[in-house]
């Protein structure tokens, strides 16, 4: 049976195109969850309302999470609230940046 901590784990592996951070420690995922029958819906944002890359980023999430197995559907939606703001991102993610944790 599939986690919630195993998705998490495997968001990590999707990267913000513009940034180069993971989109976890970015902080740009809200809420992971699992429904029935294989069906994962993600709720996320971007670091801005026009980001160019949107759809890339959606797409990554989806290939990512469809490819583990038992995941059958994956549902990505993008919110605005709350906005993103870099106090969201990880400590770790902070220090690459070098912004004060």
């Amino acid at each position: 049976m599939i986690t919630k901590e195993q998705i998490i784990e495997a968001l990590k592996g999707v990267y913000d195109p513009e940034i180069g951070i993971d989109i976890v420690n970015l902080g740009l995922v809200y809420d992971v969850n699992l429904g029935n029958e294989g069906t994962v819906d993600v709720k996320m944002t971007l670091t801005t309302p026009g980001c160019p890359l949107g759809g890339t980023v959606q797409e990554a999430v989806r290939a990512v999470l469809e490819s583990i197995e038992g995941i059958k559907n994956v549902n990505v939606e993008i919110v605005w609230d709350p906005p993103w703001n870099p106090a969201m991102m990880s400590d770790e993610a902070k220090q690459m940046l070098g912004i004060e944790a």
